[in-house]
């Protein structure tokens, strides 16, 4: 039986997500304190973790909640995430890993990962998350895990996107998430990213959208976007609800 914290606070998420007129407000928070690229700000046990905190308060609670034996993560950047991950994994114990695909991957960036403590949970593999030689290297990495959760931080074209979730969208179990990142785009005015090759209408939560068109495997996780209001992954908190 729920006890009343918890049915009081499923009451405000609920109440929540029928306030479109907050939902407008964030979205014009984000817009703004993306001109000081507010993302970049923060870090997780000393590595740049390029993500908002309210998202990675919930990557947290989906970490918790799955307890992932693979979590494949496309995009790293500077591996900030990777060291988050890899931390939960360490805390919630057994034996657990990140496996992290990037087309580049720096040489400083590479050392300072290595040297850090929570390497020992890591793999990264170099090379585009469309490559049929490293799709299947993740795939073998992911073969006979029981429970397995994807992140998608790349190229945010729609294009590359959609590919990406047909790809690796199958390795994800039930009960698990396959979570895509910067679906904001399309909630931000045309032109947000003029040096970049996405923009409304060409981007993370098109591609979404359209994937969800071809499969029943997976629903839009509302209550985690719904909760967190500040969010770059609005419609890309999906669960995973059939083998």
């Amino acid at each position: 039986m729920m006890d009343s914290f918890e049915l009081e606070k499923r009451e405000n998420i609920e109440r929540l997500a029928r306030d479109a007129d907050l939902r407008v407000l964030s979205v014009e928070w984000i817009t703004r304190a993306a001109r000081y690229q507010y993302s970049h700000h923060f870090t997780w046990m000393g590595r740049p973790v390029i993500q908002f905190p309210q998202d990675i308060v919930a990557m947290q609670e989906i970490v918790w909640e799955v307890k992932p034996d693979l979590i494949v993560e496309t995009g790293i950047a500077r591996g900030g995430s990777l060291i988050f991950y890899a931390s939960l994994l360490e805390l919630i114990g057994g034996e657990g890993m990140v496996l992290g695909v990037d087309i580049e991957i720096r040489p400083h960036n590479r050392d300072a990962l290595k040297s850090h403590s929570m390497f020992k949970r890591i793999r990264m593999i170099e090379g585009s998350a469309l490559d049929e030689a490293v799709v299947c290297e993740v795939r073998k990495a992911a073969q006979r895990k029981q429970r397995v959760l994807v992140v998608l931080d790349s190229n945010h074209t729609h294009d590359h996107v959609f590919r990406e979730l047909q790809l690796y969208s199958p390795l994800v179990t039930k009960g698990s998430y396959l979570v895509v990142f910067d679906t904001i785009i399309e909630d931000m005015p045309a032109g947000s990213f003029p040096d970049r090759p996405w923009d409304k209408g060409n981007n993370p939560k098109t591609a979404v959208r359209e994937f969800l068109k071809t499969t029943n495997r997976f629903e839009v996780a509302r209550d985690i976007e719904a909760k967190l209001l500040i969010t770059v992954a609005p419609e890309g908190y999906l669960r995973c609800v059939k083998e």
